[in-house]
């Protein structure tokens, strides 16, 4: 399997090659020039494996350079009933991503997939232990070192960083916009004391931390002398991580090859998502993928419009779904490329466009870029907008009618899955986090705490290890080079 650039000037790699960076050489995001085609007859085979022989499974089509008995110790290693131990009390963590049906009535089946069961009680956890099992193995096989360097809007660096924390060969230098997490996300990532784990709050929005790993990752006379590595959903890895999750849902709803599934999902910087749209594209039989945003409604105008307009920092909301607060999805050009039919070229004026004048439109109209807009409906997008009243009402709803508490990016989820369920497909939301980590919102919506999981109880209390900085990429560049000593 063989990996090229969305943006066409960067010559094909193997998974391996790929594994420990980020955006290509030419600035584009890296896509497997075939998507490898999955039969009927693996999937019947599939429903009887275990989370981490899917796992194996999936990942071997796409990682064909690692030797396949290496590459299955990594997920045996990596999915089991002890890393996800933080399942409901009524689910099993032997399962890795249970699912709950919380309607079933008049046709129409609406499901929860549980995925925060990992040690940081976010989606996360799922591609991420396996990206720092992976990366430990790379490393050691290559006796080479890597400082990863990444940005995070809540979830991304608390996963990332439990899953590095303690890798021979590895530092974390991770950015997150200053004072605009949840207490429990700031205190997960910030009270790490590990010393290979640097954290960084900037002053500004995600997306001015997210333009800083850009600029440290196109540079890469800089990159390369410092062992710039990347674990932001642009790694390829950890989105085919991602992609396991969609078969096993799909499987574990159905009894047959011929049922269809449709999936909402909370998105911001469309990695998860994008994950569902590459199961799609490998065969699985995906109905309906719906995109739910929440008052940062880029994808949702994308998706209802044709016409994907970024948001200045002062025009990007701080919401209390905040690992959502995104106004550039730094994974959406995986998906425009192929809605594109492969043309590098073609993509490449139109990211462009997005740096100079801040997007493009794809609707059709006169004076747009393109009739794109048209084929979306093939690829089965859809999407949605939730706001923080109906986050609380979700909320409210879901407690009240199935005796379950929700995170309030779930709750985005739950919102507009029920504006897009057909009778007759089962739609399955991906839940994103534990409601805990979000706590404030619970209690203003519920009057009461969200419960904690062992372990976690007094974790606002715990000392805190960060720098604020602001959004200057050469103070950044001193910062990493003083740290590493490279």
């Amino acid at each position: 399997m063989q990996y090229a650039s969305t943006r066409g000037h960067a010559a094909a790699q193997n998974f391996s090659e790929i594994l420990l960076g980020g955006l290509a050489p030419d600035g584009g995001l890296y896509l497997p020039t075939a998507y490898p085609q999955i039969t009927g007859a693996e999937l019947d085979a599939w429903r009887k494996l275990s989370y981490a022989g899917l796992a194996f499974e999936v990942l071997k089509k796409f990682a064909t350079d690692i030797p396949e008995a290496n590459l299955k110790a990594l997920t045996d290693k990596t999915y089991t009933a002890d890393v996800y131990k933080n399942a409901r009390a009524d689910e099993s963590a032997a399962q890795i991503t249970p699912l709950r049906v919380l309607q079933d009535k008049a046709g129409r089946k609406l499901i929860l997939q549980a995925l925060s069961n990992g040690p940081t009680l976010a989606f996360k956890d799922m591609a991420m232990q396996l990206l720092g099992n992976l990366f430990e193995y790379t490393l050691a096989k290559n006796h080479a070192e890597l400082n990863i360097f990444g940005a995070t809007s809540g979830d991304t660096g608390s996963a990332a960083e439990y899953a590095m924390r303690g890798k021979k060969g590895i530092r974390v230098f991770m950015l997150s916009p200053h004072k605009k997490m949840s207490a429990f996300q700031t205190a997960q990532m910030f009270s790490l004391q590990d010393p290979n784990i640097f954290n960084i709050a900037v002053e500004g929005v995600f997306d001015d931390c997210q333009d800083m790993v850009k600029a440290v990752s196109n540079d890469l006379e800089y990159k390369n002398r410092q062992k710039i590595g990347t674990v932001n959903s642009i790694n390829w890895a950890r989105v085919v991580a991602q992609v396991v999750y969609y078969f096993r849902g799909y499987l574990s709803a159905t009894s047959s090859n011929d049922q269809k599934v449709s999936f909402t999902v909370p998105s911001g910087n469309f990695g998860n998502i994008c994950a569902g749209h590459i199961a799609r594209m490998m065969g699985l039989p995906i109905d309906k993928l719906v995109v739910a945003t929440n008052e940062n409604d880029v994808l949702d105008e994308f998706f209802r419009t044709g016409i994907y307009r970024v948001r200045k920092s002062a025009e990007t909301w701080h919401t209390t779904s905040p690992s959502m607060d995104i106004s550039k999805a730094s994974n959406f050009e995986r998906f425009v490329f192929d809605l594109l039919g492969g043309d590098a070229k073609r993509l490449a004026a139109l990211f462009k466009k997005v740096e100079t004048e801040g997007g493009f439109d794809l609707s059709g109209k006169p004076g747009s870029d393109g009739d794109e807009f048209k084929k979306i409906a093939a690829f089965g997008f859809e999407s949605g907008k939730s706001v923080h009243a109906d986050r609380l009402q979700t909320i409210r709803q879901v407690e009240e009618e199935f005796g379950i508490t929700i995170d309030t990016h779930t709750a985005d989820g739950i919102k507009v899955a029920l504006e897009h369920i057909a009778e007759g497909v089962p739609m399955i939301v991906l839940e994103t986090a534990l409601p805990a980590k979000f706590n404030e919102t619970i209690r203003e919506a519920l009057d009461r705490d969200a419960e904690r999981p062992a372990g976690f109880e007094n974790i606002e209390s715990l000392p805190q290890r960060f720098e604020v900085m602001t959004a200057d990429v050469q103070a950044m560049k001193a910062f990493i080079a003083q740290h590493t000593g490279l």
